[in-house]
C-alpha cells in the first residue's frame, strides 16, 4: 500500500512517513522496527500493520536511502515511484549539479538525475513524497519548474498521453526558443553598431561612435538582454555554487564597467578616451546567438523521438454493437472495443483484426521497410499506417500499455539515463567555475602587479571569464546519448539505457540461441518413425500431448495432424518438464515426449531407431521421441524430425559479426547434430556450438564466455530471460509485442539478426562521439583558459568561442542523424 510521506514543514528533515510492503504478521513489525531504529540518527521509528505504514522519527541527519536500505536488509520493501520534471533556466553543467544536490536534500528522494540536453529531472522517491517539496527545492537551487498539462501532472512515466498533450499545445521549450530569438534579433540590432568599428580597424579605419551614443546602444544590451545572466548568477551566489551565468556576468560586468569609468573620469589626450562597451554588447550578443543555435540543434537530437510521439491519432472510429460508427478521442477507447480502420489512416490502438485484408506500414515503429500482410487473427500496432483495405479491429491495449507508449518510455528512459563517463564530467563542472574565477582573479593581479596597466588585465581577466565553456561540458554526452538511441529507435533498435550503449560498443564475444533468432522459429514436422510402423498412432498421442502448448514444436505437431485428420482428445495430467520435454495420460496410458536426454533420463532403450535418430541429426533436424507406458514401463513408440530452416539473413548477420572482429556463437537446447547443422548454413565455426543447453544452463554457458570479454546474448527474450540477464548486454529479438522485455539491454523490433551488428556500430559511433565532444569541450578550456590569462586573446575572441564551444559539441553530435542501418542486399 502507497501511502503519502508526511513532513512537518517547520522540520522537513526530521521525520518521515512510508509504505512498508510485504509485512504479514506482528513479528514482521518487529523486524521493521528494530531495522529501523538500528540506523544512525533515528530518535524512533513504529509501524503500524493495519495500514502497512512506518512513521520515523530523526535528528535531521538520516537519509530516506539509509531507512530504505534498513528495511531491505530486514526483507521488506518501500514503495518507490519516480517522479519526471522539466527544469527551466539551467545553462552548464554546474546547473545539473545544482538540481541534483537540492533534489537529493529532500527528505524522502532516494536519487536525483538531471539531463541538461532534455531540461528535465528524474527523481526516484518513497512513494507519496510531495511534488511541491521537490519544486520547492528546485527554486531554493535558483530554477523554476515547468508546468505540466493538467492530465499529466500526476503521471510519473510520461508516456503516449503525455506526448500526445505535450503536441497539442507549445511546450515551455518552444515558448523559451521564441523569446531567444527576438532577444537575439534586438541584441543584434543595438551590437551591430558597436561592431562596425572593430571591422574597420582591418582595414585601418576609424569608424568609432562616439563614447556616450556607445553607453546607450551598450546598456540595454548590458541590463535588459543580458538581464539573465545577472538574475541566474545572483541565484547562484545565494545558493552558494557557480555557473556559466555568473562568468558571463562577471566578465562582461567588468568590460561594461571600466568603460563607463572611463567615459566618466578619464580624460584623454586626443579623442575619446578607451571604451570597451562593444567587448561586453559583443559577448552577450554571441553567447545568445550560441544559445539560440544549441536550442536549435538540441531540437533537432530529439526529432526521432518527436516523431514517434507524432504516429499516435487523436480520435478512434468505434463501431457499437449495433453496427453504428462513432468517432471518439483515443483516449476514451477501451479494451475490447471494436475499431473501424480506413486505408491510408494510421491504426489509433494496439490490436487484433477481425475483419477485412489489407497491408500495414510498420516501417516508423519496427523500422521493417515492407508493407506486411495483416487479415483476420493478425496482430496490429497502433501508429502503423492502413494500406489498401477496411479493417475491423479488436483493442487489445491502449494508452500507456500500447507498444507505441512503451517504444516511446523506453527510448525517453534511456536518453534521460547518465552514461558512465558522465559521471566524471559530473565531477569535473562541480569545480570548474570556483577554479575559473580564481584563475580571472589571479590573472587581474599578476597583470596589474606586473605592469601597472589595470585596464590591461581587467581585460585579460574578462577573456578569462568569457572563454570557460562549462555548457559544452555539460551537453557533450547527453545529446549524443539522444541522437544515438533516437536514430536507433528510428530503426527499429531500443536501447534500453546509456550504460547499455556504452558497454556494447566493448563486446567481444556474440552468442545466438538457434530457433526463432538464427531459424525462422516456424519448424515443420517432417518425418515419423514409429517402432511398430503405425504412424498415424505416433502421431495422434504426439498431438494430444501438445494440443494446449505454444511451443514451436508443439505447433508444428498439432498443424500436421490436422493436415491428416479430426485433432485426437487432448490428453490429461499433463507436465511439463522444461527443457527436456511433456508427460501426460491419454485414458491409462502415459506418453512422454521429449529429447533424447530425457528418455536416457528415464532409461527408455532407443534400439533400433537410435541410428534414424542420429541420420535425421545429421540433416540438421530437431528430434523429438515418444515413449508410453500401459504399466509394463516406459517403452519407445517412435520419433518425430522436426526441421527449422535458418533465416535468409542470417548469415549475412553472422558475417557482419565476424568482419567487425567479434567471436559468434550458438546455444540450443537441440540435439548437437542439429545445432551444427544450422552453424554450417550461417557461418559459425563448429567449435563455437554449444548443444543440449538447457534454459537455466544458458546463463552459465554465458558466464563462460564472459571470462573472455564482454558478451552479448541474442535470444527471444521469454525463454532466454536467465542468459539475457547474465550478458553484459542482452539483445532481445521480437516483435512489437516483446518490446518490454526487462531482461534484456537492448530490443531489437523485429526478427532480423542483422540488426545485432547495427545496433552494435550506432553503439560504437555513438561513443565515439561522446568522446569527440568531450575532447572538445575540454580543448577549448585548456587551451583558451591559458591564452587568455597570458593576455593572448581579445575579449570578444574569448566569447566567441565561448559561443562556439555548445554550438560545435552539439553540432558534431547531430552528424549521427546521418546514420543508417547498413544497406541490404
Amino acid at each position: 500500500m502507497d501511502t503519502p510521506l508526511s513532513v512537518p514543514p517547520t522540520d522537513p528533515a526530521a521525520s518521515f512517513r512510508f509504505g512498508v510492503t510485504g509485512m504479514t504478521c506482528a513479528s514482521c513489525v518487529g523486524r521493521v522496527e528494530k531495522a529501523l531504529s538500528q540506523v544512525p540518527g533515528v530518535r524512533s521509528a513504529s509501524v503500524n500493520l493495519a495500514t502497512e505504514t512506518a512513521t520515523v522519527a530523526t535528528d535531521g541527519s538520516t537519509s530516506a536511502a539509509e531507512l530504505t536500505a534498513a528495511v531491505a536488509k530486514a526483507g521488506y520493501g518501500v514503495a518507490i515511484e519516480e517522479v519526471s520534471m522539466a527544469i527551466l533556466g539551467m545553462t552548464c553543467a554546474s546547473c545539473v549539479g545544482r538540481v541534483e544536490k537540492a533534489l537529493a536534500h529532500v527528505p524522502g528522494v532516494q536519487s536525483a538525475s538531471v539531463n541538461l540536453a532534455t531540461e528535465t529531472a528524474r527523481v526516484q522517491a518513497i512513494a507519496g513524497t510531495p511534488r511541491e517539496a521537490l519544486v520547492a527545492a528546485i527554486a531554493a537551487a535558483g530554477y523554476e519548474v515547468a508546468p505540466l498539462p493538467v492530465d499529466t501532472a500526476n503521471r510519473v512515466d510520461g508516456g503516449a498521453d503525455a506526448a500526445a498533450l505535450a503536441l497539442a499545445a507549445p511546450s515551455p521549450q518552444a515558448r523559451v526558443a521564441a523569446r531567444e530569438r527576438r532577444h537575439l534579433v534586438f541584441a543584434a540590432l543595438l551590437s551591430l553598431p558597436l561592431a562596425v568599428p572593430m571591422i574597420g580597424m582591418l582595414f585601418d579605419q576609424h569608424w568609432a561612435l562616439p563614447g556616450w551614443w556607445q553607453f546607450v546602444l551598450a546598456t540595454p544590451v548590458q541590463f535588459w538582454l543580458g538581464a539573465r545572466f545577472y538574475v541566474a548568477a545572483w541565484k547562484a551566489v545565494r545558493a552558494g555554487v557557480g555557473n556559466m551565468d555568473l562568468l558571463v556576468a562577471l566578465g562582461t560586468s567588468a568590460g561594461y564597467g571600466l568603460s563607463v569609468y572611463h567615459l566618466l573620469f578619464t580624460q584623454p589626450h586626443h579623442g575619446e578616451p578607451p571604451l570597451y562597451f562593444e567587448a561586453s554588447a559583443v559577448i552577450i550578443t554571441l553567447i545568445l546567438m550560441g544559445k539560440w543555435l544549441e536550442a536549435r540543434a538540441k531540437r533537432q537530437t530529439t526529432e526521432a523521438i518527436r516523431a514517434l510521439q507524432a504516429l499516435r491519432p487523436a480520435t478512434a472510429r468505434v463501431r457499437h454493437p449495433g453496427g453504428h460508427e462513432v468517432e471518439v478521442a483515443v483516449a476514451t477507447v477501451r479494451v475490447g472495443d471494436h475499431v473501424v480502420v480506413l486505408p491510408g489512416e494510421r491504426f489509433p490502438v494496439d490490436g487484433e483484426v477481425l475483419e477485412g485484408r489489407s497491408h500495414a506500414d510498420e516501417s516508423l515503429i519496427s523500422g521493417e521497410s515492407l508493407p506486411v500482410a495483416k487479415e483476420a487473427g493478425d496482430r496490429v500496432t497502433g501508429g502503423a499506417v492502413n494500406g489498401e483495405g477496411r479493417l475491423v479491429v479488436r483493442t487489445a491495449a491502449v494508452g500507456a500499455e500500447s507498444v507505441l507508449a512503451r517504444i516511446i518510455r523506453l527510448v525517453e528512459d534511456a536518453q534521460a539515463k547518465k552514461a558512465p563517463i558522465q559521471r566524471i564530467v559530473d565531477r569535473v563542472s562541480s569545480v570548474f567555475v570556483p577554479v575559473v574565477i580564481l584563475i580571472a582573479v589571479a590573472t587581474l593581479l599578476g597583470w596589474g602587479f606586473a605592469t601597472g596597466d589595470w585596464t590591461a588585465a581587467t581585460l585579460n581577466a574578462v577573456a578569462v571569464l568569457v572563454i570557460a565553456c562549462p555548457c559544452a561540458l555539460g551537453l557533450a554526452t547527453p545529446t549524443a546519448i539522444m541522437a544515438g538511441t533516437g536514430v536507433a529507435a528510428r530503426a527499429g533498435i531500443l536501447i534500453k539505457d546509456a550504460e547499455a550503449l556504452e558497454t556494447t560498443r566493448t563486446l567481444r564475444t556474440v552468442a545466438f540461441d538457434k530457433t526463432g533468432t538464427l531459424t525462422t522459429g516456424r519448424p515443420e514436422l517432417l518425418a515419423l518413425r514409429a517402432v511398430a510402423g503405425d504412424d498415424a498412432t505416433l502421431l495422434a498421442h504426439a498431438s494430444a500431448l501438445q494440443q494446449g502448448s505454444e511451443h514451436p514444436l508443439a505447433r508444428a505437431v498439432v498443424a500436421a495432424q490436422k493436415a491428416r485428420g479430426p485433432l485426437p482428445t487432448p490428453a490429461t495430467d499433463i507436465t511439463a518438464l522444461l527443457g527436456r520435454g511433456i508427460d501426460g495420460r491419454i485414458a491409462d496410458t502415459r506418453i512422454v515426449l521429449g529429447s533424447g536426454r530425457l528418455m536416457r533420463e528415464l532409461g527408455v532403450e532407443l534400439g533400433g531407431l537410435a541410428a534414424a535418430g542420429e541420420s535425421e541429426a545429421t540433416l540438421g533436424r530437431s528430434v523429438s521421441w515418444l515413449a508410453s507406458d500401459a504399466g509394463e514401463g516406459l517403452r519407445l513408440e517412435g520419433l518425430l524430425a522436426f526441421g527449422d530452416p535458418p533465416r535468409p539473413e542470417a548469415a549475412e548477420a553472422v558475417r557482419a559479426l565476424q568482419a567487425a572482429g567479434l567471436r559468434t556463437v550458438m546455444v540450443s537446447g537441440d540435439n548437437l547434430g542439429a545445432a551444427r547443422a544450422v552453424a554450417a548454413a550461417v557461418g559459425i565455426h563448429e567449435e563455437d556450438v554449444r548443444a543440449e543447453v538447457l534454459p537455466g544452463d544458458k546463463a552459465d554457458v554465458v558466464r563462460a564466455l564472459a571470462a573472455e570479454g564482454p558478451v552479448a546474448m541474442v535470444g527471444d527474450g521469454i525463454n532466454d530471460a536467465p542468459a539475457l540477464a547474465a550478458a553484459d548486454v542482452g539483445f532481445a529479438m521480437g516483435s512489437g509485442t516483446d518490446v518490454a522485455m526487462h531482461a534484456a539491454g537492448i530490443t531489437l523490433m523485429r526478427g532480423d539478426p542483422r540488426l545485432v551488428a547495427d545496433a552494435i556500430d550506432i553503439s560504437r559511433r555513438t561513443t565515439r562521439k561522446i568522446h569527440q565532444n568531450l575532447f572538445w569541450a575540454f580543448a577549448y578550456n585548456v587551451v583558451g583558459i591559458p591564452l587568455a590569462a597570458a593576455g593572448l586573446l581579445d575579449p570578444v575572441v574569448a566569447g566567441a568561442a565561448m559561443a562556439l564551444s555548445s554550438v560545435s559539441v552539439v553540432s558534431n553530435t547531430l552528424l549521427l542523424q546521418r546514420w543508417s542501418p547498413r544497406i541490404r542486399s
